[in-house]
């Protein structure tokens, strides 16, 4: 056997082995979105807190965490660069939620707090004969970050899933 004969060989199998690898990167891809995915939902309110209660107002309905699931695209498409997968959440507040927001002394009308829950809420039929004043005690809401912890998700599962793909086609 020549010297490049083993190489060409080596070369062979993995050109043999190239079509199944595009397909196991897409999975890949696709597998460590919906994991991503899975992640904003669970950090995205309403969750409960150390006492069990869920808190804040537009939260109880759990919309905001419905959307990560309907709103991503989890199935990869072909892109020039490789494969393109999208997580994103296109409620008008999801912004807010997750990248904190600035809030100045206001009267909201139809803001109250529920006597019999305890919680925020609104009700816009009521605007006129309740409402409260909201940037009293502080001037800004912290943001969750959940598209931060969402993408590490992303990167640890592709990295290891990855890492696993090398090891079967390289060894």
């Amino acid at each position: 056997m020549a010297l490049g004969d083993g190489v060409r060989a080596r070369l062979a199998e993995l050109a043999a082995r190239a079509p199944d690898i595009g397909g196991r990167i897409a999975a890949i891809a696709e597998g460590a979105t919906i994991r991503a995915v899975e992640e904003a939902v669970a950090r995205t309110p309403p969750n409960t807190f150390g006492d069990g209660e869920v808190r804040g107002v537009h939260t109880i309905t759990g919309e905001l965490a419905q959307h990560w699931e309907t709103d991503s695209q989890t199935t990869p498409t072909v892109a020039a660069d490789g494969y393109r997968t999208v997580l994103a959440n296109d409620m008008q507040y999801a912004s807010y939620v997750n990248d904190g927001h600035r809030v100045d002394k206001h009267f909201v009308p139809g803001l109250y707090i529920d006597p019999e829950t305890g919680l925020l809420s609104y009700d816009p039929k009521r605007k006129k004969e309740i409402g409260i004043m909201v940037g009293t005690k502080t001037t800004r809401v912290e943001g969750l970050h959940i598209t931060d912890a969402a993408k590490e998700v992303y990167e640890e599962v592709l990295e290891a899933e990855l890492d696993k793909l090398t090891r079967e086609v390289f060894e």
